[in-house]
């Protein structure tokens, strides 16, 4: 679900559920780029490649007729292909609606999962 607050302060929300093996992403930028001092423009910057999955359908049905589930769920934070997205807009924010084959990978910081264990 999500939620936008608009001018009227009317709050505007969407749902969209994502079908069979089908993901929403969204981007996570990882702030400006620098390289040798020099600030590359929003026009010139390659858009990035990591993102964190918003919804995720139920699973692709196979041939006997059972579903098999997803490797990602809402929350991952994964890996895609430059060109295997499509981008959406709902309420104003952009999106990515992608097969779940079209995800590199899950990323896991063994950093953050190291420190989330310290007491």
């Amino acid at each position: 679900m999500y939620t936008a607050d608009k001018e009227d302060h009317q709050i505007m929300t969407t749902n969209i559920t994502p079908l069979h093996d089908r993901v929403i992403v969204k981007r996570i930028d990882e702030g400006e780029q620098v390289r040798g001092g020099i600030i590359i423009p929003d026009s010139a910057r390659e858009k990035p490649q990591e993102g964190e999955v918003i919804a995720a359908g139920a699973g692709k049905y196979k041939e006997d007729g059972t579903r098999q589930p997803l490797d990602v769920k809402a929350g991952d934070r994964i890996l895609f292909g430059k060109y295997t997205s499509s981008e959406i807009k709902i309420d104003g924010e952009e999106l990515l609606i992608m097969r779940e084959d079209e995800i590199l990978g899950i990323i896991t910081r063994a950093g953050a999962a190291a420190g989330a264990k310290k007491k």
